[in-house]
Formats: C-alpha cells, structure tokens, sequence
C-alpha cells in the first residue's frame, strides 16, 4: 500500500484517534486503556519526561497526530515546536488543539511527507511516536531523524508476535502498510550510526528508543 492510503487512513481516523487522550475516567474506558491503550500512555509519559529540561529548548514531532505531545511540551516551556503529519485532519485538529490550549505561538504544524520536507533547523529533540509502525524504508527516517536532532530523539516502534499484534496486523490489513519488530532488528537499524547512546526497552506492545546524540559519537546498541 502507498504513502497515500496511509495518510487517507489516519485522515479518516483523526478525530478518533484524537478521542483516545480524552476518554472519561469510565469504568469500560479504564478497561480499555488498560489492556489496548497502555503502550499509548508508557511512551507519552516517558518522552514528556526525557524532554526534561524543556524550558526554552526546541522539538519536532514527526507524526504528530492532532499534537498532542507538542501542545504538553509547549504548556511546559518549550520555546517552539514544529509538528508534521501526512494527514490533513490531524494537522487541523493539532492547529485547533494548540489554539484552544493557548500555546499556537509557540506551535507550528506542518501538512507534509517527513520525508519529501525539507529541514532546515536542527532540535533539541525529535519525537517520532507511533509513526515507525507505517515506514516501509525506516533506515531513512532514522537517518534523518538523527541529523536533525542536536540532544535526543525519541522513536517508538511495535513488537512482533503475540495475539495483540496479530489482532492489529489483522485490523490493519486492508486499511494501511504495517511493520513490527524485534530488539534484534532495531540494534540493526540503529548500527553504525552517529550518536552517543542508545537504549531500547520494550514497554507492552512498543520498543521505546532514546538516542543521545551530544558529543556525536559513534555509539553502539545497548
């Protein structure tokens, strides 16, 4: 499937997925985000957090969705905030979102490919979550992500095998592309590349990456 059925998929899909960070504290809700949803949360929480200190620094956030990340970062100080996604309806909630919550000054969202943008600046951070899982070259991304990013980058990728990857892949199957993988793979992709440190962990159904880039050393998988 094409770049394009995928940008379709999430523009028909955005105001649900916008949905999803403001569920009532319901008790089906609270089962729902226990057991489909937790990924979500676990990967939102601790790219808020690696963002620390925030104050006054800068971020992009490839796959923004309606900017959900970018709108929290700006509420805690960062200076600017660039936000990209491939689906129109995301792009417009994001602008909608950052408007409501006061923060569109500091917050610029984006209608384009990542990949076919061109970047001039480079960022304290990157954010790239839940966007990995629709790249069919994600050696590229990688590599661009990295030569843009001047502290860390964030990436969140999906774990192959299990029944909740394959009711997803399942799901999927006819909406958009969809790639899963392995601790192995990833110390593949991450291989000789130009940063200081990487670590892996795996947080329910994702693999949660953090690149230090400072120094720009070459560093190894760990």
């Amino acid at each position: 499937m094409s770049k394009k059925s995928t940008a379709e998929f999430f523009d028909s899909y955005a105001h649900g997925f916008n949905a999803i960070y403001g569920n009532k504290n319901t008790f089906l809700n609270n089962l729902i985000n226990k057991y489909f949803r937790e990924s979500m949360k676990l990967r939102y929480d601790k790219t808020i957090e690696g963002c620390y200190p925030i104050k006054g620094k800068t971020v992009i956030d490839i796959g923004c969705g309606p900017g959900h990340y970018s709108i929290t970062l700006a509420k805690k100080g960062a200076d600017y905030i660039s936000g990209i996604d491939f689906a129109e309806a995301m792009i417009d909630l994001a602008r909608q979102n950052a408007k409501n919550t006061g923060v569109e000054n500091k917050c610029n969202f984006i209608l384009g490919d990542f990949m076919n943008t061109v970047i001039k600046d480079k960022f304290d951070y990157s954010i790239v979550m839940g966007f990995m899982d629709y790249i069919e070259e994600p050696w590229k991304v990688i590599e661009k992500v990295l030569s843009i990013t001047k502290a860390k980058a964030f990436f969140s990728f999906p774990v192959e095998g299990g029944v909740l990857a394959w009711q997803r892949k399942l799901r999927y199957k006819k909406k958009c592309n969809l790639f899963m993988y392995n601790i192995e793979q990833l110390h593949e992709l991450f291989a000789n590349l130009n940063y200081k440190k990487l670590e892996v962990e795996k947080i329910s159904r994702d693999l949660f990456v953090t690149v230090y880039m400072e120094n720009g050393n070459t560093g190894s998988a760990i």
